[in-house]
């Protein structure tokens, strides 16, 4: 296939969760969750995102047995096989066992502020860190989504700054670190807007930015019709056209579900920018 635009990589998502917005359910036993992983790889993907905790809004936790459960044998099945992978958690516990069965990054989406013993993980280990802009478990996050009066974008800024300083504190290399503004996440749709109309102000702090819109409740918003949300199974023409952008403007990590239509925008994107017909 052609290179993707600027090396964007794409990380495909593989929920081993009974109650994920998009696919909770379809790969919840290990059986399953490993044939989907095995499924995207072929289709292109670059990393693997295990994750066994739903983070969708109003989600409560799972034990951290449950999760270890879910995670720790896909992630080492999927290593053998040769897939790099990264492990979907906030969890110190959880980080541990991942990269000692094979994961690799250790994505965070408190960005440390769940468990701070996390970061001591990664700085223990050779693994790469995403940290992602968050402000409250899924259960009360809505109850967190006023920037005023610095706006989204400062604030984000601001606060994955002070993410980024405790986690290179913490003994982790900035090469090693990927931010993530966090889109969905005490957050309203008119604010990942923003928020993906400034990029290039996170990218000032100086890390590659991960971004993960698929099927996300802004798209359903956008593509609303008399006030009902698009459903989730019908965003991803949305999101395709989002990728397209967000690949002409460099951004480094793409997450998402549907890996091969990922890979024919980047594909059309690296053409265009080549000149290949």
């Amino acid at each position: 296939m052609p290179p993707a635009s600027r090396s964007a990589r794409v990380m495909g998502i593989v929920n081993v969760t009974p109650d994920s917005f998009s696919d909770g359910g379809r790969w919840a036993t290990t059986e399953a969750a490993v044939a989907h992983g095995r499924h995207l790889v072929e289709q292109g993907a670059d990393v693997l995102d295990i994750g066994g905790e739903s983070t969708r809004p109003g989600a409560t936790r799972p034990l951290v047995a449950e999760e270890l459960d879910r995670v720790v044998p896909v992630i080492r099945e999927l290593t053998a096989d040769g897939a790099v992978v990264s492990v979907d958690t906030m969890r110190s516990e959880v980080a541990a066992a991942a990269l000692g069965a094979g994961a690799t990054i250790v994505n965070d989406v408190s960005g440390g502020l769940a468990d701070p013993r996390i970061l001591d993980v990664v700085a223990d280990s050779d693994a790469s860190y995403v940290a992602m802009h968050w402000r409250a478990h899924a259960d009360r996050m809505r109850d967190f989504s006023d920037y005023s009066p610095d706006g989204v974008v400062a604030s984000v800024r601001r606060e994955l700054g002070e993410r980024l300083d405790a986690v290179l504190a913490a003994g982790v290399p900035r090469d090693r670190v990927v931010l993530d503004p966090g889109l969905g996440f005490a957050k309203k749709p008119r604010h990942n807007w923003e928020l993906l109309a400034a990029l290039d102000t996170l990218r000032d702090l100086g890390c590659p930015l991960l971004v993960g819109a698929s099927r996300k409740s802004f798209l359903g918003s956008l593509l609303a019709v008399d006030g009902s949300p698009r459903p989730v199974g019908e965003r991803e023409h949305a999101h395709v056209a989002l990728v397209t952008l967000l690949a002409v403007r460099g951004v480094d990590l793409l997450r998402v579900h549907d890996v091969r239509a990922t890979r024919d925008a980047l594909a059309v994107v690296a053409a265009m920018e080549g000149g290949r017909t």
